[in-house]
């Protein structure tokens, strides 16, 4: 199966900058958004061949997250079951019947960590989120049959090692690179999950897939890997490719994927 997970930082803006010729070429069985920054009936945007799951925040024009299938999945979760995290859309989790997709857009610490607070706590509960989805648990109300491996995918936002941005030295401490948020994500691979790209290329260098609008960083390309597939641990030897769609123009962020055997 071939999956795709995208930040498109504004769905309606990127729909004007091609997108849906992207999304065809592309052929994912399923294709995730990130930063949709919708409402509820805001876009019609729909392929042949596909199911829409969505996921809005509160806030208008903030967030959210949405995943497109080709097959009609058994349920879809949109909350991780703890309310002061679940008004911003931040997760759209599709069962099907041999594994568990989850798509996630990962709280932003800002400037001077000033929410690294509220990350801390995202990234706790979505460790115990895809973890309970492994073991055959979810939250409160929503029933699931058996344990099953998880694909999970999206903006984690968050440059895991200093292999992964272009400057680790001056943005060490920064948001996205912040010891605290290193570490967590290091818990959340060491709780039964791998990097499905560094698996594949330990030591690929300059592989990014997001960079700041700012001093020409795609030109240079002076970005960022902080979009990301992990997989449970128990299907890592299944996996086929994964890599960068670095050439995808139109948003901050490029496509990413995974190519695996479920």
């Amino acid at each position: 199966m071939k999956f795709v997970s995208w930040n498109v930082n504004g769905l309606r803006a990127v729909e004007k900058k091609g997108f849906r010729d992207t999304f065809e070429q592309l052929n994912a069985d399923i294709f995730a958004l990130q930063e949709t920054k919708l409402q509820e009936g805001q876009i019609d945007l729909e392929f042949p061949g596909y199911q829409s799951y969505w996921s809005y925040a509160q806030r208008k024009g903030y967030s959210g997250t949405a995943v497109y299938t080709r097959t009609e999945p058994l349920q879809v979760i949109h909350k991780l079951g703890i309310a002061d995290l679940d008004t911003e859309g931040r997760i759209c989790a599709l069962e099907f019947p041999t594994f568990w997709f989850v798509d996630v857009y990962t709280s932003n610490s800002q400037q001077e960590l000033a929410r690294i607070g509220h990350r801390m706590e995202w990234d706790d509960a979505f460790r115990d989120f895809c973890v309970g989805l492994h073991e055959g648990t979810t939250p409160e109300g929503v029933h699931t049959s058996k344990s099953k491996p998880v694909i999970m995918c999206g903006d984690f936002n968050v440059a895991h090692e200093e292999i992964d941005l272009k400057n680790p030295g001056p943005n060490r401490g920064n948001a996205g690179f912040s010891d605290e948020e290193r570490a967590k994500f290091t818990e959340l691979l060491d709780a039964g999950f791998t990097d499905t790209f560094r698996k594949l290329h330990p030591d690929v260098t300059g592989a990014y897939s997001w960079w700041s609008y700012r001093f020409h960083a795609r030109r240079t390309n002076a970005g960022w890997r902080i979009d990301y597939f992990l997989c449970s641990n128990d299907v890592a030897d299944k996996i086929f490719a994964a890599g960068i769609y670095s050439e995808v123009m139109g948003s901050d962020h490029c496509p990413v994927y995974l190519d695996i055997d479920l």
